[in-house]
């Protein structure tokens, strides 16, 4: 390292040099090249000596390593995730996605650490925040999404070159609980049928359970995606509020789009489904929306996925049955699927899900019968072997 103590006329990257300003503070400079033919310096400030020169010790490091150094002082965590809001995040991501993001940052980032100039963000600062969020009531699931919004968006930063770090992944999540699935007997499934049998959104719950769409994916089926002929429906899209209004959007990820074979019991639930919904049409005469929806209001428009919640709800209550979320009857499929001895693998596209590791997380706690399985599908093997050689 140069000797810091005496300005230089001359200097190349990776040096420094530190001097008293006449306010009395302390000033570090250092050459970090050129850019466009012009010199590129960066000030570090401090009341002491020391505090410059441990500041320029960890500047020069950064540069020594290659990583990227902030020039911009200036610019604080709130300033930045706006930027990153409107100019990353909102492109990128579907809609109820980005309203979380901005939710996150509206409600908990900006007002706890948004004043933090950019570059001075630590780890000790994420790590108060998500203490505080915890002590404040906030559920751990809640916590862990908190920082993993801010991992993300400190991520583009660092891409940027605007910190020389994440410091977001040098803090540890909270310890989330794992989520109970519901596991759904095949005893239970026929009772539920029978539950929403003759209801107008029968084949809606039909088909949650039977192909465990995604309640999204379900309310923006159209017409053209199903065929009724090759007994397949295909997702291309999800119907979901955007900006107040319910609108069609991309699916969750690339591995959501996927065409699915459909059971014969869902096959008869869709084309009953299609006479009743004709009827309605020709009831609602020029009242009705012509969206070509597979599942609609009495007058065609697209089905708010609340109100569908509500009305299952209402099924389950009159019927004496455990109340669901619809997303329940996802889980409930996948677990009938694995117990029924279909290959993970199958589960996975079916469901559309990005990895099978993720099928096998969410759905342990029906591997120990499947593993039961497979120990008497051996002994019965081998049981054949052996008097096979006898």
């Amino acid at each position: 390292m140069p000797d810091v103590n005496r300005p230089m006329s001359r200097r190349g990257p990776n040096e420094g040099n530190i001097y008293q300003r006449a306010d009395g503070r302390w000033e570090a400079r250092v050459h970090l090249g050129y850019e466009g033919g012009r010199r590129v310096r960066k000030s570090l400030y401090g009341h002491t000596r020391r505090e410059v020169q441990e500041q320029l010790t960890l500047v020069l490091r950064d540069l020594q390593a290659g990583l990227p150094i902030a020039r911009d002082e200036r610019q604080t965590v709130g300033e930045y995730l706006d930027r990153w809001l409107a100019e990353v995040a909102k492109p990128a991501v579907r809609p109820s996605t980005f309203r979380a993001y901005e939710m996150y940052v509206r409600l908990h980032l900006a007002p706890d650490i948004g004043r933090i100039p950019l570059t001075k963000l630590g780890p000790q600062h994420v790590q108060a925040l998500l203490n505080a969020k915890l002590r404040g009531g906030l559920s751990p699931r809640t916590v862990h999404h908190l920082r993993a919004v801010l991992r993300r968006a400190l991520n583009q930063a660092h891409r940027w070159g605007l910190v020389p770090r994440n410091v977001a992944t040098l803090v540890d999540a909270p310890r989330v609980p794992a989520y109970d699935v519901r596991a759904m007997a095949p005893s239970q499934a026929g009772a539920f049928l029978d539950t929403v049998r003759g209801d107008r959104l029968e084949a809606l719950f039909t088909v949650a359970l039977a192909v465990g769409l995604r309640q999204g994916e379900a309310l923006g089926l159209q017409w053209g995606d199903v065929d009724l002929s090759a007994g397949t429906i295909s997702v291309h899209r999800a119907l979901q509020r955007v900006d107040g209004k319910l609108r069609l959007v991309e699916p969750k990820t690339p591995s959501s789009r996927r065409t699915v074979p459909l059971p014969p019991t869902v096959l008869v639930a869709l084309r009953t489904h299609r006479t009743r919904q004709a009827e309605e049409r020709l009831w609602a005469g020029s009242r009705w929306h012509d969206t070509d929806l597979v599942f609609t209001t009495t007058i065609g428009t697209p089905l708010d996925g609340t109100n569908v919640t509500h009305h299952l709800h209402q099924l389950l209550g009159r019927a004496g049955m455990p109340q669901l979320r619809f997303h329940d009857l996802r889980h409930a499929c996948a677990s009938l699927l694995l117990a029924q001895g279909v290959h993970p693998r199958v589960v996975m596209e079916i469901l559309g899900h990005s990895s099978i590791g993720l099928t096998m997380n969410t759905y342990s706690h029906v591997i120990p019968s499947l593993r039961h399985e497979a120990a008497t599908r051996m002994e019965s093997a081998l049981t054949e072997l052996s008097q096979a050689g006898s």
